[in-house]
């Protein structure tokens, strides 16, 4: 192939459903891709451009690490539909569509476990911190639980670094609709961390809230497993229960899950919360949206069940 050949490919964003904050301390989390794809091309050119603009590397940390290696000018043409900000997995599924994209135009093969391991990477250099569970679900689609215990027969693979280490495995995750309200608020990941840190350093109250999640993550395994939407989401509105007593919901997000409870089987803050999204399962998306709206949130119906980073011609 000559040197203007494009190469293409697309991850799928993802939402966590059920495990975040207690994740951190080493409890299961549920993460599930959806039908919102970033898609990005690659080609070789006399100079540094994405969507026709020269690039500032400084300013692009996750292009910076993936191309370390590449010693020629590339030309990149990125399209998504996926949020910026909403902790909806927008940089972890660029970093596995242009990982898998340039492997494919330097002809190396990478399985899934590589792609994670480069996607992930690549979050860590430009956010310092996180875990790989947004880069498996980006790579691998479908749907993926980190920490689950009793799930070696799904383990798909061991993530280490320093002293963490992340078991994660697959879960088989039926058609389900979902929709994704988005607060527009911008909330970062690391101070709510911090924040549950502190009360649970004080507070035995915490630990067992915590414990409580880690129950209704498990829990919530099983539902998905058996395809019992109505048990999915009942734990779905405990989990956000539990969260807004660790703290880390707001009016905002409140207002927007609450709206959507009439035409819903369950609604919960999803990733860090503060602000960012909630999300809604649910057989009347419209209505949510509605719902949404009128809250003042951006609604997005979402699908489960997609296929994760994958080559397009």
């Amino acid at each position: 192939m000559s040197g203007s050949d494009w190469y293409r490919a697309s991850a799928p964003g993802k939402f966590v459903i059920l495990g975040e904050h207690a994740v951190v301390y080493g409890k299961p989390a549920i993460v599930l891709a959806v039908d919102l794809r970033m898609t990005i091309a690659v080609r070789g050119s006399r100079f540094n451009t994405i969507n026709g603009e020269r690039i500032d590397f400084r300013r692009q940390p996750h292009l910076r690490y993936l191309t370390r290696n590449v010693t020629s000018g590339l030309e990149f043409e990125t399209k998504s539909q996926i949020p910026v900000g909403s902790g909806l997995g927008s940089s972890a599924a660029l970093s596995a569509a242009l990982a898998l994209a340039l492997s494919e135009k330097e002809n190396r093969h990478m399985t899934e476990n590589d792609l994670v391991e480069e996607a992930y990477e690549a979050e860590l250099y430009a956010q310092g911190i996180g875990s790989p569970m947004d880069a498996s679900a980006c790579v691998h689609g479908g749907g993926i639980a980190v920490n689950l215990p009793e799930a070696s027969d799904r383990h798909l693979w061991t993530v280490t670094r320093g002293e963490r280490t992340w078991s994660v495995s697959d879960v088989d995750v039926p058609d389900m609709t979902f929709v994704i309200g988005n607060t527009g608020i911008k909330a970062p990941t690391g101070p709510l961390v911090s924040k549950v840190k502190r009360f649970l350093d004080r507070s035995s109250f915490a630990v067992d809230i915590v414990d409580d999640i880690e129950q209704v993550t498990l829990q919530g395994n099983d539902a998905i497993a058996r395809g019992d939407v109505e048990q999915l989401g009942r734990l779905m509105t405990e989990d956000h229960k539990l969260l807004s007593i660790l703290g880390v919901s707001s009016n905002e997000l409140n207002k927007l899950v609450n709206a959507s409870m009439p035409y819903s089987y369950g609604a919960k803050l999803t990733g860090a919360g503060g602000g960012g999204c909630m999300v809604a399962l649910t057989d009347q998306p419209e209505k949510v949206c509605e719902a949404i709206r009128s809250r003042g949130g951006t609604p997005y119906v979402v699908r489960t069940g997609v296929p994760g980073a994958m080559l397009h011609p």
